[in-house]
């Protein structure tokens, strides 16, 4: 599959997708490269299996495997590429990417070493190229994503970029020890706006960020919901997609509009999260949710503006009613 650098919104060609296998998503195969990039790659049949959509392992610290990737060049013309490991990164756009290879990689990128820097492919042919994935003793348990990339040589040869054309496929490593699942809500926030009918309800738009705090990837189950004092005029909002699946780190932010609320002078926004893991079967297990709230002042100004309007005509009225009685004329006074 093709990839795009951290900076980059817009597709040239297809993002590396989210994790999957283990985490449940799905992922595109790494053959379907889009048909400005002559070349695909795939896994390696191994013992790791055959035809896999991309990379999966747990590793003990200290550990190391070998494993492979395979470059097919479907171009008329010998394919000469380099080869290197990144790490992973959630985009702007809630979707996994891997960084370019001037960027530091400090997990994934840094314990993959591909057999080779480069390779040449011949035309209509296929090259299987070895890696090894060592980590460290004192790599932390929990889970990483990372990928192995290729990318036209003489682009890096000439100093330009190879954002826009590199083909890659994604890895998904478990470092073994101890899981510790964690997402909390924090800095959430709520704007209300008002209605101009003095009995009427307005709209509250609810904010907040999302943190994946544990050491596992987790996607987050989402609530949100408000009311007035004591859990009066409550209102729920509409069904919320689950956030995108978020490394460990990750902060995602998302914004629910509520409609038909009260301004009941004080209003508290309860945003629940649910933390959704998949395990090794692909079974989704959500663990215990966790909550934050924010608050918001919601004076009815309208009401308030049309009670201190009925106010001052009813004190204006007792006001002129003596001077009305007093211009009465003479043959109405007794």
């Amino acid at each position: 599959m093709t990839l795009h650098p951290p900076t980059r919104r817009t597709a040239a060609v297809a993002l590396l997708l989210a994790t999957s296998g283990l985490f449940g998503l799905v992922a595109r195969p790494a053959a379907a490269a889009d048909d400005a990039v002559p070349w695909t790659v795939k896994t390696a049949a191994n013992d790791f299996g055959a035809d896999r959509q991309n990379y999966g392992y747990t590793i003990n610290p200290g550990g190391r495997l070998e494993d492979g990737i395979v470059v097919v060049n479907r171009a008329t013309t010998p394919l000469h590429l380099t080869l290197y490991a990144a790490d992973g990164f959630t985009t702007h756009a809630g979707r996994l990417d891997l960084v370019t290879k001037d960027a530091k990689s400090t997990a994934v990128g840094a314990w993959v070493h591909p057999d080779r820097d480069d390779v040449t492919v011949p035309s209509g042919e296929s090259v299987e190229v070895p890696f090894a994935i060592t980590l460290p003793e004192d790599a932390a348990p929990g889970d990483y994503v990372g990928g192995i990339v290729t990318s036209p040589a003489q682009t890096a040869a000439a100093g330009g970029s190879d954002v826009d054309r590199r083909v890659g496929i994604r890895i998904r490593l478990r470092v073994a020890g101890a899981i510790k699942p964690s997402l909390s809500v924090e800095s959430v926030r709520v704007h209300y706006s008002h209605t101009p009918n003095p009995f009427g309800k307005g709209d509250a738009t609810v904010t907040y960020t999302i943190h994946n705090t544990g050491n596992a990837i987790l996607t987050a189950r989402q609530a949100v919901s408000a009311s007035g004092p004591f859990g009066r005029w409550a209102v729920g909002g509409r069904k919320i997609a689950d956030s995108p699946p978020l490394l460990p780190g990750d902060m995602w932010k998302e914004s629910v509009p509520l409609h038909g609320v009260a301004p009941a002078l004080r209003l508290r926004a309860t945003v629940t999260l649910v933390p959704l893991l998949t395990d090794a079967a692909g079974s989704i297990a959500p663990l215990a949710a966790t909550k934050a709230s924010g608050h918001a002042w919601t004076v009815p100004w309208s009401l308030l503006l049309g009670i201190i309007v009925l106010c001052g005509l009813v004190v204006a009225g007792v006001a002129l009613r003596p001077r009305l009685r007093g211009a009465a004329p003479q043959w109405f006074r007794k």
